[in-house]
């Protein structure tokens, strides 16, 4: 006989607890606040708080199943989400029964069970609603790749000497959680999946050990989608965090932000996810070596999340909605873990031609998931002497020398990312010949596909593009602008000519329509 993949408590283990805070007036309220379920909590939406219980169930991975475990759990998940949202963890609370019977919310008598209460957010702020309503800007993915990094980059190294055996044990158990439901899966599909799965993870041991000897290893979200983060007064939010298991959070940072891609990338937000991506690699230079590990990583992510629909199905007497989910769910991890062949795609031209919108705007479709690293001349010269992208350099950090290194970190860079696999997209101006031979040798040397795109548009254009820039990481002006008209390009090879005076929309279409990077 096959064991359950989940089990409960004896039904009507909560029942009274879930009427009573379901009436509303366990929290003063006149009419029943709004209830949600997921496969583990239960959470009661009040005009200015929301009220999380803990589930009685016990899973492979966590144990709810009493109430000292439950308030536990909470305690916990109070804590640690203080380190993002410390304005909407308030306080755990216990519900106790009074002598009479009657049960309240921090009163006197026995401890029943355990309520964690938060402030509410405004409806329509949690990112999962913001996408299906296609409210995510690229300001905000920026600011919100930012906020990542920023929570990864504040928490403390964990040092191990087991990374690589600590992942594969995540793997193998997500895989043999998943396989306990033969009816939901096809058979041949989650075979290959098995294979590619526990294949990667022998195969990049040695990279996920030596990023943990660097310092790569932190105790993360652990469970960083859309529903978890809320954009609040502006700024995304991240909350509700992994609090059952601190070693299932402790990982690789890129572990952490691949949940996040993963679920941009499963809502067809490939745009998006890789400028997550980009912009958290942009900030965050000690991860560029682990470019190799994303395809693994997201593949994983998306392993688990089957996973959870097959248990919310299972929970649900089979739900056919959610059925249909973890079946998704496992054929987006197979497409992200089947590998495709680096290319390395070059766009250039002068100032105000528009090749970054166009780079961001190409990046999803380019290589394998999460699509092509791109690499800015003008973000790594702000990486290369520790400033923000959107910080303004005097002109000093543009002389010639400064110039000539920034062109040899593009190509050093370029030249690694291809080797871990990694499609690459690199924008620079390319003024010069020996600059646009440079990077030609790069994909010669990494055997790849070279795609180059030379943008060309009216002064005119790119005066008005130059002036109408807010919040990027170029430095160029007006004068900078009149002082390239001058400049002698030269012959362009095999170099695509495209027209860039139009909308740049238009031109990422006409340089997407070329058969390089298609």
């Amino acid at each position: 006989m096959t064991s359950s993949p989940f089990s409960e408590p004896a039904p009507g283990a909560q029942t009274e607890i879930l009427a009573f805070l379901e009436s509303g007036a366990a929290f003063g309220l006149k009419s029943p606040p709004r209830r949600i379920d997921t496969h583990a909590a239960v959470v009661f939406l009040c005009p200015d708080r929301a009220w999380k219980l803990k589930r009685a169930v016990r899973l492979p991975y966590l144990d709810f199943s009493t109430p000292a475990l439950r308030g536990i759990a909470l305690a916990a998940e109070l804590s640690l989400n203080r380190r993002t949202a410390p304005t909407l963890y308030r306080a755990v609370h216990p519900i106790r029964r009074g002598r009479t019977g009657r049960l309240s919310i921090g009163g006197a008598g026995e401890t029943v069970d355990w309520l964690l209460e938060m402030t509410r957010f405004p409806d329509g702020a949690l990112l999962d609603e913001m996408a299906a309503g296609g409210q995510i800007d690229d300001a905000l993915l920026l600011r919100l790749a930012d906020r990542v990094q920023r929570f990864h980059a504040t928490e403390p190294i964990v040092r191990t000497g087991t990374a690589a055996d600590d992942f594969r044990t995540v793997v193998e158990a997500a895989l043999d959680r998943l396989g306990q439901f033969p009816k939901i899966l096809d058979g041949a599909q989650f075979a290959q999946l098995d294979r590619d799965l526990r294949g990667r993870v022998t195969a990049l041991a040695p990279l996920l050990d030596a990023r943990a000897a660097a310092g790569r290893v932190r105790h993360g979200h652990g469970d960083l989608h859309l529903a978890n983060i809320a954009v609040i007064d502006g700024e995304p939010t991240l909350f509700d965090c992994l609090e059952f298991d601190a070693e299932l959070a402790t990982t690789d940072v890129l572990y952490d932000l691949a949940f996040l891609v993963m679920d941009l990338w499963r809502r067809g937000l490939r745009r998006a996810a890789n400028i997550v991506f980009n912009r958290y690699l942009d900030l965050s230079p000690e991860d560029e070596g682990g470019l190799a590990l994303l395809p693994l990583f997201l593949a994983t992510r998306a392993v688990i999340r089957a996973h959870v629909a097959a248990t919310r199905s299972a929970q649900a007497a089979g739900d056919g909605a959610l059925e249909r989910e973890a079946k998704d769910y496992c054929a987006l991890a197979a497409d992200l873990i089947t590998p495709m062949p680096p290319r390395l795609v070059a766009i250039g031209g002068l100032s105000g031609t528009g090749k970054s919108s166009v780079a961001r705007n190409l990046g999803g479709d380019v290589g394998q998931p999460p699509g092509a690293r791109i690499l800015r001349t003008d973000v790594l010269r702000k990486r290369s002497v520790g400033a923000m992208p959107e910080q303004a350099l005097p002109p000093a950090y543009y002389a010639p020398d400064v110039t000539e290194q920034v062109y040899r970190s593009l190509d050093r860079l370029a030249a690694a990312a291809l080797a871990q696999g990694s499609a690459v997209i690199v924008d620079a101006t390319f003024a010069s010949r020996d600059q646009r031979d440079a990077i030609e040798i790069v994909a010669r040397r990494g055997r790849v596909v070279f795609t180059g795109i030379w943008l060309e548009a009216e002064i005119d254009h790119r005066l008005a593009r130059v002036a109408g820039r807010r919040d990027d990481a170029s430095d160029a002006n007006a004068a900078v602008v009149r002082n390239q008209a001058a400049d002698a390009v030269g012959p362009l090879g095999d170099w695509h000519h495209v027209a860039a005076d139009g909308a740049l929309e238009t031109v990422a279409r006409a340089v997407q329509a070329l058969e390089g990077p298609a």
